[in-house]
């Protein structure tokens, strides 16, 4: 194993696994990767009793929240491929590694919050699942690219869901995902030598 599989984030490693989750189709962004950091642990701490009515309302939150579960693991799994590529140099790939770690460590939460709300978690695909372009990845430059389209398209898809959750705390916990999210977009764009910040909006 690489030392992508080998650096654990919060103990994130045992992370539930899963495949496709049905939704309205809010967060279905091409390539949508993920969530954000410390917004995810909120959501883990503030689900109240009711949640376990499993009102439609709550049905439709936990559908919200699987969809993005399946996302994080795609984003784990595109990291890792980017990882064993053995394109990237050494700073790049550390930085690759600390945001896998972030995903690892939204997908444990988010499971834990599904489980809350008296959902199921969905599980991760296999790997060869995903589809990921690995055979246009051909230099660093391309692995950058493609991790940074990825997270500019989770960022655009959190301004879409922001408003469709019902439970205000889950759009709270989003919003600064989407922060996050844009932040790991930022770097990733710096990295490849382009301006960090190309607008002033985001859509």
């Amino acid at each position: 194993m690489d030392r992508m599989s080998q650096t654990p984030a919060h103990e994130a490693g045992t992370i539930v696994t899963l495949p496709d989750a049905r939704r309205r189709g809010l967060l279905k962004a091409p390539g949508l990767f993920a969530l954000g950091s410390l917004a995810v642990i909120t959501l883990g701490e503030s689900m109240p009793a009711w949640a376990q009515t499993q009102s439609g309302s709550t049905r439709d939150d936990i559908n919200i929240l699987n969809t993005a579960l399946g996302l994080e693991y795609q984003a784990i799994a595109a990291y890792q491929v980017g990882a064993e590529s053995g394109l990237l140099q050494k700073p790049v790939l550390a930085t690759a590694v600390k945001f896998q770690d972030h995903h690892k460590a939204h997908a444990q939460v988010l499971a834990g919050t599904v489980s809350k709300l008296g959902g199921t978690p969905v599980v991760a695909k296999k790997a060869s699942e995903y589809k990921f372009p690995t055979e246009s990845l051909k230099n660093q430059a391309d692995v950058l690219r493609f991790a940074a389209g990825l997270e500019k398209g989770a960022t655009a898809a959190y301004l879409g869901v922001l408003p469709n959750f019902h439970n205000r705390e889950l759009t709270r916990a989003a919003g600064s995902i989407l922060g996050d999210e844009a932040m790991h977009w930022a770097v990733l764009l710096h990295a490849l030598g382009e301006d960090p910040v190309p607008g002033a909006f985001v859509g």
